[in-house]
């Protein structure tokens, strides 16, 4: 099974924890009965997913009598271990070396102090409920990095392009559906970010193949919190179901587009909230530029 398959098996948040529970288990192996009880979830919702890992070719099913347990495919071990961020001894994020780094690219712009304050924030952010993202390091640059290209942006006059900022619940199926769709269609005329008022762990993959299917690539976006200084940044700021979360500041516009969640639904549930969501990014695209 190739690699893209096998991120996009595992990009379900479900997945994603019973892979970490699996990781972290004696002998790197579980039953589907511990998992269950581990994650709070009914028997037969866990054995959906083990089928899904299964037939992707993430894990195998190794029965001992009446006893049936499951273990990671050793070839995808070391890949899988480093998305679900569960590597028993892996090193925590370095986070002095991406501050110096992130120091010189915004050297003249952010002071090193500065820079390293915002480093910081951004992995605690990230991190918030105690269990860290897959890929924690590289995220928290990126995300740093996306934080203070949007405070030193200029507003008015001054901006080359547009930029409109996508705000749903989990940052893993609205706002990253209509991010990826105005980026696709947009190019380098419009800037666009997205944001979570309550970020999932990661992408869905269902979010990931419905956007395939119409050729538009996800990258290597991920979900991640709503800050402040991405409102700021903003020139239109659109909300999918995330209440009062996101903050209101004058000479913005906002959207509020009423849009089913996608979260749990199968392909078939997600692909209508997918043509619902390119018609109006479609509309909005057209105002924009």
């Amino acid at each position: 099974m190739d690699s893209g398959t096998v991120l996009t098996t595992i990009a379900d948040p479900t997945r994603h924890r019973i892979l970490r529970l699996i990781l972290s288990a004696p002998n790197q192996h579980a039953r589907v009965g511990e998992l269950a009880e581990s994650l709070g979830l009914r028997q037969p919702t866990v054995t959906h997913h083990m089928k899904a890992l299964l037939s992707a070719g993430i894990v195998t099913r190794r029965p001992e009598g009446r006893i049936v347990w499951f273990a990671l495919v050793p070839e995808h071990h070391d890949m899988v271990a480093a998305l679900v961020g569960a590597e028993p001894d892996s090193a925590p994020p370095d986070l002095d070396r991406i501050s110096a780094d992130l120091a010189v690219r915004f050297r003249g712009v952010f002071s090193p102090e500065t820079v390293e304050a915002y480093v910081h924030e951004s992995a605690e952010l990230l991190a918030r409920d105690g269990s860290p993202p897959p890929l924690l390091a590289s995220r928290t640059a990126a995300f740093t990095a996306s934080r203070l290209e949007a405070l030193a942006r200029p507003r008015g006059t001054d901006r080359d392009r547009p930029e409109v900022l996508f705000v749903c619940v989990q940052n893993a199926g609205r706002s990253q559906l209509a991010a990826a769709i105005l980026r696709h269609l947009a190019g380098d005329r419009v800037s666009v970010r997205t944001a979570g008022s309550m970020p999932a762990p990661d992408m869905r993959s269902t979010i990931a193949t419905a956007l395939d299917e119409i050729g538009v690539p996800i990258g290597g976006e991920y979900p991640k919190p709503l800050t402040d200084e991405a409102v700021r940044a903003a020139d239109v700021v659109v909300t999918m179901g995330c209440g009062d979360a996101c903050p209101v500041y004058p000479g913005r516009r906002y959207l509020d587009w009423d849009l089913d969640d996608p979260a749990g639904l199968p392909l078939s549930g997600v692909r209508p909230i997918r043509d619902d969501i390119e018609t109006r990014v479609r509309v909005l695209l057209d105002e924009l530029v």
